[in-house]
């Protein structure tokens, strides 16, 4: 059993209406009453978002979730396919699945797959992706007097704003949760 208070962005959890995975998490106190908290859940089975009210010193139940490991290979029009790293065998995953951090998988990676009963039910992608640039336009001299913005073509076909000083063939470190520029690498 979970207290409600340790639901924090990221944990999941079980009730009679499914298996939860926790967006957002707030704790209110008011006055002499007791403490509220306010939980954005998404069910992992439906994808369905909301939010749920708890009182302190509540508990919920605990998911069995397992962790395995699939190597991204291809993505179609409704699905993403993975090899299993063990067996080698390729499975599908629909798209729904991902909850639309498909655009941030890189072919050949591989990636951390939440299983509950033998079923696919997220996919668990880091914070911080590292992408290549594959087409951006030219910076312009003198065009620095603020934080000026281009766009940028990754080589994953996702489009994001980058600094001028950007350059086909550079890679930068792109966050998977806003989809926005956070640093270049080497």
């Amino acid at each position: 059993m979970l207290n409600v208070t340790e639901l924090r962005a990221g944990t999941t959890f079980k009730d009679s209406q499914g298996i939860w995975e926790v967006i957002k998490y707030s704790h209110t106190k008011m006055g002499r009453g007791g403490a509220t908290i306010r939980i954005k859940v998404k069910n992992l089975k439906s994808g369905v978002v909301i939010e749920k009210t708890f009182t302190s010193g509540q508990k919920v139940d605990e998911a069995d979730i397992s962790k395995r490991k699939g190597q991204f290979l291809y993505a179609t029009v409704g699905d993403i396919i993975f090899m299993d790293n063990t067996s080698f065998e390729q499975f599908n995953l629909p798209k729904s699945v991902a909850s639309g951090k498909e655009k941030f998988l890189k072919e050949g990676d591989t990636y951390e797959l939440l299983v509950v009963e033998d079923q696919v039910l997220g996919i668990d992608i880091p914070k911080l992706v590292t992408l290549k640039i594959s087409d951006t336009g030219p910076a312009v001299k003198g065009d620095s007097v603020s934080s000026v913005t281009k766009d940028a073509v990754l080589e994953n076909n996702l489009s994001v704003k980058v600094p001028l000083f950007i350059k086909i063939g550079d890679k930068i470190k792109v966050d998977s949760r806003s989809g926005e520029y956070v640093e270049r690498t080497k």
